[in-house]
């Protein structure tokens, strides 16, 4: 049986800044990331990400430099046998005001309207509270690591955090996974 996942990004996959990640040369996987998402890939889980992208908006770097952040995990991620099926993105800036930005639920559904599929229980690993709430709104299972801004949305937000499990990196949390919990 296929599996469906959805990983935030920066602070997920990559190490994050608050200068924002605006080069191939500042994408820089964590620790047992990428290894992590080959462990889910062999396990029969389909990766996707989810991933507000604002630098762009903000003129800090451009698509092609986004798309060539994700050919080098690609390429990474394809050394361990294992890919990320699609990357879903949002362009904009706050002030924007669009559905896709998350805390806003529009790239999830997004995710579900080009799948066909629902959302429900679907496994959505972030970093920060937004990830959570965009989560929830589509019915999907929010799961906090503390990596990247995982740390500090904890100490800030555990009011909001109640139910959400809670995993020191995506490599713990892939583990859980697999082990069904």
């Amino acid at each position: 049986m296929m599996r469906l996942i959805v990983l935030d990004r920066d602070g997920v996959i990559n190490e994050d800044s608050d200068a924002y990640i605006k080069s191939v040369d500042e994408w820089v996987p964590i620790a047992g990331s990428l290894e992590a998402i080959a462990r889910l890939v062999h396990g029969g889980y389909r990766v996707l990400v989810a991933s507000n992208q604002s630098g762009i908006a903000r003129g800090l770097f451009t698509i092609d430099d986004l798309n060539a952040m994700h050919r080098k995990m690609g390429l990474a991620l394809a050394q361990l046998g294992a890919q990320v099926e699609a990357v879903f993105f949002c362009p904009h800036a706050p002030e924007d005001g669009c559905q896709c930005r998350k805390p806003r639920p529009g790239l999830f559904e997004d995710i579900g309207r080009r799948l066909q599929i629902g959302l429900d229980a679907i496994p959505v690993v972030g970093d920060a509270l937004r990830d959570v709430q965009a989560a929830r709104a589509v019915g999907a299972t929010p799961i906090l690591v503390l990596t990247g801004k995982g740390r500090a949305t904890v100490e800030r937000h555990s009011r909001e955090l109640r139910g959400v499990a809670v995993y020191s990196d995506l490599a713990a949390a892939a583990d859980a996974l697999l082990r069904g919990h």
